[in-house]
């Protein structure tokens, strides 16, 4: 039993990851009706700024800030200079030029940086709390947890309630009747990218230091795992996307916890391929995707 415990708490302590990054994708989603296959790199750029900023500075928070705003700068940067050009028609066009843009950033993240990891540190401590001689979650556990919650409560309020938002959502669900409306599809498209690109900085923040540190690979397999957390959860959805995460970290940590690590990513590629073929909108979700 107090194995069995520990598995779940470090599940979810992992799940809130995944979920803060599949709360990146349903948010450019949400807003431009496609999948950004370049979030990971884009998120890992993130991680230097912020690592950047922090060794000069000092200070976690004035990182973390910089990455939040070097997110929306290269997230608006990227739709703006390279994606709008791309032609729409053509999916598999998006596809290319998203992969494209992994390589590149990551091949520019290597040669300023180097491929060496470079240790990132937390605000809160990393050891676990204890009820009895059972380990529950630490306060860092508990800081992205609370950080998942607001980005969640934040996305869900601003799609929902907001004119900005529901403006967004117009000009992604149906541009040509938003154009008519006066609606600038252009530029919502790129407040979509930006503030996806700043959601997804945070979320890389939340677990490159709990890993090896910066690299322009750390954020890779983290978007695997996300990306099945969004799609299992719901690409429209908030909630989901949470829901989602941590469902997908409780799956891996009892897979390892039990079975051995070698087999965690066949599994939760097991559960990806489940999930698209008996409810391809998730378990939230009321529309279809299109993958771009």
């Amino acid at each position: 039993m107090d194995r069995f415990i520990f598995l779940t708490v470090d599940g979810l302590a992992r799940g809130a990851v995944f979920a803060a990054f599949a709360l990146a994708l349903v948010l450019i989603w949400r807003g431009a009706r496609l999948v950004n296959f370049s979030q990971g790199a884009m998120a890992a750029a993130t991680t230097y700024i912020a690592y950047s900023v922090t060794t000069a500075t000092g200070s976690y928070w004035l990182g973390l800030a910089a990455a939040i705003l070097g997110g929306l700068v290269i997230g608006a940067g990227a739709e703006r200079l390279v994606m709008r050009f791309v032609d729409a028609r053509q999916p598999l066009n998006a596809v290319i030029v998203a992969l494209g843009l992994v390589l590149v950033i990551q091949a520019v993240l290597g040669i300023v940086y180097g491929s060496e990891y470079r240790p990132m540190k937390v605000p809160f401590s990393r050891t676990p709390l204890s009820i009895g001689d059972q380990a529950l979650l630490s306060p860092y556990d508990l800081f992205v947890f609370g950080t998942v919650v607001v980005v969640m409560i934040g996305l869900g309020w601003a799609f929902t309630r907001t004119d900005l938002g529901l403006t967004m959502r117009a000009a992604a669900f149906a541009p040509d009747m938003a154009r008519l409306l006066g609606v600038n599809v252009g530029r919502m498209l790129t407040l979509s990218w930006g503030l996806a690109g700043a959601v997804g900085g945070l979320a890389a923040l939340l677990v490159v230091p709990t890993e090896l540190g910066a690299h322009p690979h750390a954020t890779d397999l983290v978007f695997v795992y996300a990306f099945t957390a969004a799609v299992v959860g719901g690409l429209d959805s908030p909630v989901g996307a949470v829901v989602g995460g941590l469902g997908v970290g409780l799956v891996l940590s009892y897979v390892s916890g039990y079975s051995g690590s070698d087999i965690s990513a066949v599994v939760i590629l097991g559960v990806l391929i489940g999930v698209l073929l008996l409810r391809p909108s998730g378990l939230f979700g009321h529309t279809s995707a299109r993958m771009v």
